[in-house]
């Protein structure tokens, strides 16, 4: 697919003198309406043949716009904060957000087309990294950034005379190293697999534009037209094309959901909860200290009705654990901060590094839930999360996560007495509002939502665990015994798989 980007592209310097001061002006006009009306961000990813010029371009975008609305962020080896934490982990953090223009210089590409190209990773799984990078870019797009991806490429013969014209002039010898000859060595089996990668991940909704990089002029005007063009169409009105999600199935038939056919009637003795508590809190804490955790993280999610018992829940749960192993993240309405990105964002920002835990209190589900049930969101955008959060999750448990999902589960009687005893107590008050009683009244749209979110994303890697709550001893006994059973799981998977 390069054939057409080695064949001499070249712009006169006359005509490139002519263009360029109107592409600069045009460009920063652009790049004010972008952060004028805040409405998306523009994501812009520079990746290619080592010597094509990608280094320039991020300069001359910084130079021709305002770089202070530019967030430039380049990605080499992983760093030591990054130990234990899903791949992407790096380029969440470095997302752009609405109004703003981020440029990343070496992408999500660039590792898994070198693992590839150096014979360090089989097919099967550059594959299946493919496809989660597909998935990514859908799902940013469809929350609204504006995408545009660089390939600026050479020819084998012009990369060598590229490296041998830089390090000819003193003023660039710096930029080529001896790491550079080493990689141009693989040349061959690098472009073979980058073109696998670029035919894969060229989609409608993000594609590629590759660009030969031997004359300086001709690929600073293509990618300058090309980011003017996209950033004028998108400023117009033009919304990307994004493939429809699956659809929920219908209602049953005879009305029976998941949460209708429940059993809640479970329940402990006081004097059976508290000799059940102690012993598990024990077994807990152990678990929690020992070697294995070394190489795991743990992520608890707690979900579940109003008045469900979630807050007392996870107190039972942090008692066994030792206060600098952990951290609660309570999930309430997004702030404007995390209005301006994709809404995953703001849980990428809590995930653990190994030998710690996060607890959260409510979690990403709250967009096939409360946003789905409240009209927060588009139909579209909840309907492709169930995919989206099922990619989060399996990239926690390949990070070396556990992820145990708890929904604590209650009838609508059972709430309404928790609710006139919040009402009834002074120092429980704070515990009622008036959204908890208006949700109440739409508790079979809950339902429904809730049978969807756990069909479609209850998975081998992150199960959900429905518990009965009615009775809340019962509850915190059933929370712990899970937690445990399923640590012990996981350390044991790991150490087959080690003697193996």
């Amino acid at each position: 697919m390069f054939e057409s980007a080695e064949i001499g592209h070249q712009i006169g310097k006359k005509e490139y003198k002519q263009r360029e001061p109107v592409l600069r002006e045009e460009l920063l006009r652009v790049q004010y309406e972008l952060l004028a009306q805040a409405k998306f961000p523009v994501l812009i990813l520079v990746n290619g043949v080592d010597g094509a010029g990608k280094g320039e371009t991020v300069n001359l975008f910084n130079q021709w716009m305002d770089p202070r609305h530019i967030r430039t962020e380049a990605f080499s080896a992983f760093a030591d904060e990054e130990h234990g934490l899903p791949e992407m982990w790096r380029f969440w953090q470095a997302l752009p957000a609405k109004g703003h223009i981020g440029i990343l210089f070496g992408s999500w590409y660039s590792a898994p087309i070198v693992a590839r190209a150096m014979g360090h990773e089989k097919s099967a799984r550059f594959a299946q990294r493919l496809e989660r990078i597909r998935q990514f870019e859908r799902m940013l797009v469809a929350e609204g950034t504006l995408l545009i991806k660089f390939w600026f490429h050479l020819s084998k013969a012009a990369a060598r005379q590229r490296f041998k014209v830089l390090e000819a002039d003193p003023k660039n010898a710096w930029r080529v190293t001896p790491q550079d000859w080493e990689r141009f060595k693989h040349y061959d089996g690098f472009i073979k697999v980058t073109e696998q990668a670029l035919r894969k991940t060229s989609t409608g909704e993000a594609p590629w534009l590759v660009i030969e990089g031997s004359d300086p002029a001709y690929r600073s005007l293509t990618a300058g037209q090309y980011l003017l063009d996209a950033l004028t169409q998108r400023l117009a009105g033009q919304e990307p094309s994004v493939a429809a999600p699956a659809p929920v199935p219908p209602p049953a038939l005879d009305q029976r959901s998941l949460l209708s056919a429940f059993d809640y009637d479970r329940a402990l003795t006081l004097k059976a909860y508290q000799r059940r508590l102690e012993a598990l809190q024990s077994r807990l804490n152990g678990l929690m200290r020992s070697p294995d955790m070394r190489q795991r993280s743990l992520v608890l999610v707690f979900e579940g009705m109003d008045a469900a018992g979630k807050g007392s829940t996870i107190r039972r749960v942090t008692q066994a654990l030792d206060a600098r192993q952990y951290h609660v993240v309570p999930v309430a309405a997004p702030t404007e901060e995390e209005r301006a990105q994709p809404y995953l964002w703001r849980f990428w920002r809590h995930l653990p590094r190994h030998g710690h835990a996060a607890l959260f209190d409510r979690s990403w589900y709250g967009r096939v839930l409360v946003e789905r049930v409240e009209g927060f969101c588009a139909e579209s955008d909840w309907m492709r999360a169930f995919d989206e959060i099922n990619a989060f999750e399996e990239q926690l448990a390949e990070a070396g996560a556990v992820v145990v999902k708890f929904w604590l589960a209650i009838t609508p009687d059972e709430q309404l007495r928790r609710f006139n005893e919040r009402k009834a107590t002074p120092y429980k008050n704070f515990k009622i509002t008036d959204d908890d009683w208006r949700n109440r009244e739409k508790w079979p749209q809950y339902q429904r939502a809730i049978g969807d979110m756990i069909d479609r994303t209850s998975t081998d890697l992150a199960p959900w665990h429905v518990v009965a709550s009615n009775d809340k001893l019962f509850a915190r006994i059933e929370v712990l015994s899970t937690l445990c059973q399923r640590l012990e799981q996981a350390f044991a998977a790991s150490s087959l798989k080690k003697k193996r």
